[in-house]
């Protein structure tokens, strides 16, 4: 099979004003998908933008309308579901990927009912789909389970039967792939479903790109002095994501050294996560040391600054199915700290590459912080710069398109 696929990636929302992981491994992999030939389009629901057409970085995007079938469910709680995953449906997004010409596969990078839609479409086209598991699937912590699920609470659920119609809860059972990101996300999935094609592909960095910035713009930007010993994190703004436990930190650090700042690049994807975090700062007495940026676009020059204007880079999660951030903080000679969680010690050497601590301690991040020497930084940096390169979007994305092919090419002769 040499002539070119059309594949169709289904994330639960692409937009530029809430961008994270799943996001860059979709824009990524999908330039380079088309760069190699290839037709490929981003379809999926129209979360919080009314635009139905348009083209992010050379990537056709379509949208459609979707709903929540909750019956009760207010407006403050249908935007919260946007935010941290409600489980919506879509009738305009199963007719759109069932009218679409000369569709070879179908890439699911969400599941529930969304992805029920995707099988239900697939096996009408007789066609296959893969899914890239992205959140965790087996391995999201119970707290933040119950956070994804408190905005429908009280609310009636009438979507179970739209998702029974779809068989949303055989969407791995019928995948032709699965991908983790993670290890133990993988000997999850293998353990459940034996015999099942289930890759470890973990997430890439477009190193060119995030070796080159200006730390001094970012920091001019956002009034941040040069002085300044900068501890860094690009994530959402979310309790998944944990920036709570540097707030806590932050006045121990800055005990020992007065000139110690943090700055969280990140959309709010939690108002009330996010006033807390303002006021342990304030309770602290740090708030004049906390900088927040609520979100960057993704070819925003300075998204790629902020890395640059880190002496030290953070990521203190709770939860973290990969943590693409880390390698982009490794192509921007950036060293590393991070929670030990998820498939973050999968690529993270503790004490060579980076330092891992307990994502529920602050005395364990004090205690990394603590430890890391100006000559520690250099070598941790210089280490993590090295092993970068072995995470490249052009390696990820022709393992994409070898596995695309092959399921390809068993469905057929199925």
């Amino acid at each position: 099979m040499s002539e070119g696929l059309h594949i169709v990636a289904v994330p639960r929302r692409f937009v530029h004003d809430d961008w994270g992981g799943v996001e860059t491994y979709v824009l990524d992999t999908a330039r380079r998908i088309i760069g190699m030939g290839h037709k490929l389009e981003v379809v999926c629901p129209s979360i919080f933008t009314g635009v139905r057409e348009e083209e992010i970085g050379g990537v056709p995007v379509r949208r459609t309308p979707y709903f929540y079938p909750y019956l009760g469910l207010s407006e403050s709680s249908r935007r919260q579901m946007d935010k941290v995953g409600g489980n919506l449906f879509s009738f305009s997004l199963m007719r759109k990927l069932m009218r679409m010409t000369s569709l070879d596969l179908i890439h699911l990078h969400t599941g529930n009912r969304v992805g029920g839609i995707a099988r239900t479409v697939a096996r009408r086209r007789k066609i296959p789909y893969v899914i890239t598991l992205h959140g965790g699937h087996f391995t999201i912590p119970p707290e933040e389970l119950e956070t994804l699920t408190a905005p429908a609470k009280g609310a009636l659920d009438w979507g179970k039967v739209l998702g029974w119609l779809v068989g949303s809860r055989r969407v791995l059972d019928d995948a032709a792939a699965v991908f983790c990101i993670s290890r133990q996300e993988q000997r999850e999935v293998q353990e459940r479903f034996p015999g099942k094609r289930v890759e470890y592909l973990p997430n890439g960095a477009d190193v060119d790109r995030f070796s080159q910035g200006d730390g001094s713009r970012f920091r001019s930007a956002y009034g941040i002095p040069t002085s300044a010993r900068l501890l860094v994190t690009v994530a959402r703004i979310a309790p998944q994501k944990n920036q709570l436990l540097v707030v806590k930190a932050l006045s121990e650090l800055r005990r020992k050294d007065p000139n110690v700042q943090v700055a969280f690049v990140g959309s709010v994807n939690n108002e009330d996560y996010h006033e807390e975090l303002m006021r342990c700062a304030r309770e602290s007495g740090v708030v004049d040391a906390v900088t927040i940026v609520p979100g960057l676009k993704p070819e925003d020059p300075l998204l790629v600054d902020a890395y640059h204007a880190a002496d030290v880079f953070v990521l203190p999660s709770m939860h973290e199915p990969f943590g693409i951030v880390v390698l982009e903080a490794w192509a921007a000679g950036r060293p590393v700290i991070a929670s030990r969680v998820g498939g973050i010690p999968d690529f993270v050497d503790d004490g060579v590459n980076g330092l891992l601590f307990d994502s529920d301690d602050t005395v364990s991040f004090v205690r990394a912080c603590d430890s890391l020497t100006e000559e520690r930084a250099q070598a941790l940096a210089k280490a993590g710069m090295e092993k970068v390169r072995r995470y490249t979007w052009d390696a990820i994305t022709e393992r994409l398109v070898d596995t695309y092919r092959t399921v390809i090419e068993e469905y057929a002769r199925r």
